[in-house]
């Protein structure tokens, strides 16, 4: 049933068939293991386990491309009033895969068109849509927040951040992790302090209470910078 929609769908999205292809996958080893009786409930666990690394990776690249689509069109309509960057969702997705290099390379792009230019409207929402793509320290700042005040999930744009706060800390995090010199983080930790200043200067009007996840994060990427550049 599900093929005849598949075959006959006016529109086919990814999700779509990866859906199917990992269906047919379940199906034919189901198939296999009823006539042939040899392997476990353990072992056939196993293989569906070894499959889903790769199914949720190419879920991921996907999305992210859906998303950078997204940013092309916003820079389309709203470049000419706000400064908008497309490849953050794309230095997002690198650093998850490891390539550094690569999303080092994006996101000081980004930071050097986003650094003195209009304030973006393209925000990243961080909480719960790119936990999964973020690392350990971001993951649990944004837990201590949902701790400390449980209703805050509830708050439209508590947990967004800016392109130019997500750029610098992904800047940070691949200079950390390919051990850049102390004349490049002391320039990142600069960027990062014009940031936190051009942010109360844009929020001055708010309380602190509306844009709390774009100062905190803002704070930990100067601390990281901080840290690295005394200890060598």
């Amino acid at each position: 049933m599900y093929k005849s929609c598949i075959i006959y769908a006016p529109q086919l999205f990814i999700v779509d068939v990866l859906l199917f292809v990992s269906f047919c996958r379940l199906l034919n080893q189901k198939l296999y293991h009823k006539t042939a009786g040899q392997r476990s409930s353990q072992e056939r666990t196993h293989a569906v386990e070894r499959n889903s690394p790769e199914l949720v990776e190419m879920l991921q690249k996907s999305a992210v491309e859906h998303l950078t689509v997204l940013r092309y069109l916003q820079a389309r309509y709203f470049g000419s009033v706000a400064a908008v960057v497309t490849t953050d969702f794309e230095a997002l997705f690198a650093y998850k895969r490891g390539d550094y290099q690569r999303c080092l390379q994006l996101s000081t792009q980004n930071v050097h068109t986003l650094l003195y230019a209009r304030p973006s409207s393209g925000d990243v929402l961080i909480f719960p849509e790119f936990l999964q793509l973020l690392d350990d320290d971001i993951v649990s700042l944004t837990a201590v927040t949902l701790i400390v005040d449980p209703g805050c999930r509830y708050i439209v744009g508590y947990f967004f951040i800016s392109q130019l706060t997500l750029s610098l800390y992904l800047m940070t995090l691949c200079q950390l992790k390919l051990r850049h010199s102390v004349t490049s983080l002391a320039h990142t930790l600069n960027c990062t302090q014009v940031a936190h200043s051009r942010n109360i200067l844009c929020h001055k009007c708010m309380t602190e209470h509306e844009f709390p996840l774009e100062r905190l994060v803002l704070k930990m990427t100067a601390r990281k910078a901080l840290m690295y550049m005394s200890s060598c």
